[in-house]
């Protein structure tokens, strides 16, 4: 089959692989849809961090958005998944470790992650092998678009329900990429006040399209009470101003990453009696970020600013922007197309 590889900072393409085999208790899926993120801009770049802690090394196949329709189920898994669209949990845990027992399998220490970390092959191919234990199904309201945003929406579903939100509470969301804006999209289907702080104006423009009570730059921001703050950058000044612009008593949520140590003084965070949050992953998200896009409570369509093929991917992470695409910051892929 085919597949995206990359081999090193900058060297990548699509390779002829074999195609994968569902051992026991696991599934093939024909990969419908694949999104592309930052992390997999930090391997073709080499700046991801599990490249420098041994979690991770070249050659790798990425891809941890996806969505598709299982075509083989090996030994002990429930046929009924045969045939079956579906996408799932890019976090694989041991099984048998105190994390994973007390259901945190996501910072289990010898967890694999599909595309990212431990050698599992990712879904920027023609067919991917998922542990049967790790899919989501998906229903026919979920379209691929849909289905290959459920990842990052389950991220930023976490990230807003650590905020702690209430109908009529005052969010402010720090950065319009894909986790900011489906972070304020699902905010204001719980009936908050969403504020959203970003650099580009056509980003800004977006995240006010898209439902924002106010979109700013950070010079031009509001001086008002925010009851919450996620920080969906990777600035790592942000963190700081994070803190700065919460209100006594509530929370900062951050899920974004720098490629750099970002400093917060904690004599604010304790004189201030805030609540930090750090979100990893999506695992706990994923049903819930489903439910809100087949309801039509979230309409994630418009952040899908181009959809290409295998061919492309290199191009796009290295920078590219594929012609004709929309004002989204997310960018798709068809393996098949």
């Amino acid at each position: 089959m085919r597949a995206f590889v990359i081999d090193g900072p900058g060297r990548a393409g699509v390779r002829e692989v074999p195609a994968p085999v569902a051992g026991p208790g696991q599934v093939v899926v024909d990969v419908e849809r694949v999104g592309l993120c930052g992390t997999d801009v930090e391997f073709f770049t080499g700046e991801m961090a599990y490249l420098h802690q041994g979690h991770a090394a070249y050659p790798l196949r990425p891809g941890h958005e996806w969505c598709g329709t299982v075509s083989a189920t090996g030994e002990g898994v429930d046929g009924r998944w045969l045939g079956r669209r579906v996408t799932g949990d890019t976090m694989l845990g041991c099984g048998r470790c105190r994390r994973c027992r007390g259901g945190r399998h996501h910072v289990c220490g010898d967890r694999r992650e599909i595309g990212i970390r431990g050698g599992w092959p990712g879904a920027l191919a023609e067919q991917v092998a998922v542990p049967a234990g790790a899919l989501v199904a998906l229903p026919d309201a979920v379209g691929p678009a849909a289905g290959a945003l459920v990842e990052p929406g389950g991220n930023a579903l976490r990230a807003v329900e650590a905020a702690r939100l209430e109908p009529g509470s005052r969010l402010l969301v720090w950065g319009p990429g894909t986790i900011g804006l489906l972070a304020a999209m699902f905010a204001a289907a719980r009936g908050a006040e969403v504020h959203v702080v970003g650099q580009d104006p056509g980003s800004l423009a977006l995240a006010r399209d898209l439902g924002a009570d106010g979109a700013w730059t950070a010079g031009d921001l509001p001086e008002q009470p925010y009851d919450a703050v996620i920080d969906a950058t990777n600035d790592p000044g942000v963190p700081r101003r994070a803190l700065e612009a919460v209100e006594p008593g509530r929370r900062v949520v951050y899920i974004g990453l720098a490629g750099r140590a970002s400093p917060v003084d904690t004599r604010d965070l304790v004189l201030k009696d805030v609540t930090a949050v750090g979100i990893l992953g999506g695992s706990a998200g994923l049903r819930g970020s489903v439910e809100l896009y087949a309801s039509g409570q979230v309409d994630p369509g418009p952040l899908v600013a181009a959809t290409v093929g295998l061919d492309q991917v290199a191009g796009v992470l290295a920078g590219g922007r594929p012609a004709g695409a929309g004002r989204g910051p997310k960018v798709q892929v068809d393996p098949r197309g």
